[in-house]
């Protein structure tokens, strides 16, 4: 069964990392409880004091540009077409090998190649993601979330020649995918799969992934091959939210974000890292592809993530 689901903005975006969206905007550093931190003098003044004196400029301007962002947040919940959107289902699945084998309802098997990573982790332990699903009979949950809207926001935006302002609404339409997957991730844990149905809602804990579980996307460290993307559509459905693809597995919204739910203890995120020539071979063999196209798909997932 495919779960549809609308979120409502505010309740999406205590869960705005926004230590990431400063990194985007190159303010680097460690900003916690900026978000608590409410614009009367006092509270700022109070928050400032938590930093050595060298490094109160750039915290200065770290809130500057949340309180920007806070404004950006505004106009989104007041322009009816900036939504958000999101889509998860339940499969049941089984790892054999390197793959990770999804059953839908009506018994029709789809293969998810995985890699596995060359070069240890700093444990030792040479992971893949296929290691998180039994080889018996396991569940696993697909995912999609984006924000509709935004993109033409910012295109008006830039239109009115204010490109500062473009920029911001598509870098916090960013965090607010991935917030928006954080979202639905406690949904789905305690709701939908249940397998942890009594975890308090933390945004604190949340942000810093303090639950059982992983949520890896398609383009990112632990599951590099963007061609990967075309077969979670065909599971998920992804129009059925507003997601478009390009041929090179782009989805438009650009603050989209589309993966797997693993809910092992002991799942973890990885970087699957260099690709050997006798592992992209297999990998390719298994895709049904050549090493030469799987080596460019690769390369795109790389970029994206």
């Amino acid at each position: 069964m495919v779960n549809k689901f609308s979120p409502i903005l505010y309740d999406v975006a205590p869960l705005i990392n926004w230590t990431y969206f400063f990194r985007a905007w190159r303010v680097p550093g460690r900003y916690e409880g900026i978000d608590r931190a409410c614009e009367c003098a006092a509270c700022r003044t109070a928050w400032l004091q938590g930093f050595a004196e060298a490094d109160r400029p750039r915290a200065e301007e770290a809130l500057a540009l949340l309180r920007d962002a806070q404004g950006m947040l505004r106009r989104f919940r007041d322009t009816p077409d900036v939504r958000l959107r999101a889509v998860a289902r339940l499969f049941a699945a089984r790892s054999t090998g390197e793959d990770i084998i999804i059953t839908d309802e009506d018994g029709r098997e789809t293969p998810l190649p995985m890699l596995r990573q060359q070069r240890p982790s700093a444990d030792g332990c040479c992971y893949s993601l296929a290691d998180f699903v039994h080889p018996g009979g396991d569940r696993i949950g697909l995912f999609a979330c984006t924000v509709q809207g935004a993109d033409a926001l910012a295109d008006t935006f830039n239109r009115q020649g204010d490109p500062y302002r473009a920029l911001l609404a598509q870098t916090l339409a960013d965090r607010l995918a991935e917030a928006t997957s954080e979202w639905l991730h406690y949904q789905v844990r305690t709701r939908l799969w249940g397998y942890h149905p009594h975890e308090p809602f933390d945004p604190d804990k949340l942000r810093r992934g303090q639950y059982p579980g992983i949520r890896p996307a398609v383009g990112y460290p632990a599951l590099p091959d963007q061609s990967l993307i075309f077969d979670l559509d065909r599971l998920l459905h992804l129009g059925g939210i507003g997601i478009a693809l390009t041929e090179s597995g782009a989805m438009r919204p650009a603050s989209s974000v589309c993966g797997l739910y693993l809910s092992h203890p002991q799942a973890r995120y990885f970087l699957v890292g260099p690709v050997d020539a006798a592992q992209l071979a297999d990998y390719a063999r298994r895709r049904g592809r050549t090493p030469d196209e799987m080596n460019r798909w690769l390369a795109c997932g790389n970029a994206e993530g």
